[in-house]
């Protein structure tokens, strides 16, 4: 007697359970997939956006005119001009209105550390059902294959002769949920590592801009100026 083992054959043949675990990892799968396609591009726009709004500002040239020239920050790359942005206009608010020189530093400084998080957060979103996918997807897998193995020996038992071929189906559509487990999780689990670590370097960066820029404030504010001579 011949068996069909084809995937497709006994995806169909499981039992309902085994097929809504295999679906929900399909799912997941699916799910991971999209979040890495989509943050991969992210965090690679706003490296390079970066990159190369340091290089602008570094530049030597006037900050006001670098404020308006980035008056429109691209929403993917533009995370480190819309800080920038943050902490010069607010600086110059607080200025018009003749707030002291500690109070427009201190208040330029908190405009930036509020658009920091808004960035961090956007750096680090969906980054967390990465991890989510990748530890519970080999234990929703595990847990199709028990249940579709104890269904397996349970009609072996029922049968008066049991061979290879009575068994070989039931235990190899478990199986198939442990392996679709392990095809959810490994991919999620790497791209986790590789996204946590580059969104932290670019959390890094951007507060290390925030000091540097807090440092160049201090020094061109002319009431500090007038206030030291």
């Amino acid at each position: 007697m011949t068996v069909d083992l084809s995937v497709t054959h006994l995806i169909l043949q499981a039992s309902v359970v085994v097929q809504l675990v295999m679906l929900i990892l399909l799912l997941a799968s699916i799910a991971s997939w999209a979040i890495i396609i989509r943050k991969r591009r992210e965090l690679k726009h706003a490296s390079e956006g970066a990159e190369r709004f340091e290089d602008q500002f570094w530049s030597g040239g006037s900050l006001a005119d670098l404020y308006t020239q980035s008056e429109h920050p691209d929403p993917i790359s533009g995370g480190l001009e819309r800080v920038f942005r943050a902490g010069f206009r607010e600086f110059n608010r607080m200025r018009k209105q003749g707030a002291s020189g500690d109070a427009t530093l201190q208040g330029a400084q908190r405009a930036m550390r509020v658009a920091l998080n808004r960035e961090v957060d956007s750096l680090e979103a969906n980054v967390p059902f990465l991890a989510t996918v990748g530890s519970t997807s080999p234990y929703i897998g595990l847990f199709g294959t028990v249940w579709g193995i104890m269904n397996a020996f349970l009609a072996l038992g029922a049968m008066q002769q049991a061979t290879l071929a009575t068994v070989a189906p039931g235990i190899a559509e478990a199986l198939i949920a442990t392996a679709l487990g392990l095809f959810a999780a490994i991919p999620a689990v790497i791209a986790y590592n590789r996204f946590s670590h580059q969104a932290e370097r670019l959390t890094n960066r951007y507060e290390m801009f925030v000091e540097e820029f807090t440092g160049i404030l201090q020094r061109n504010d002319p009431t500090r100026s007038s206030a030291g001579a």
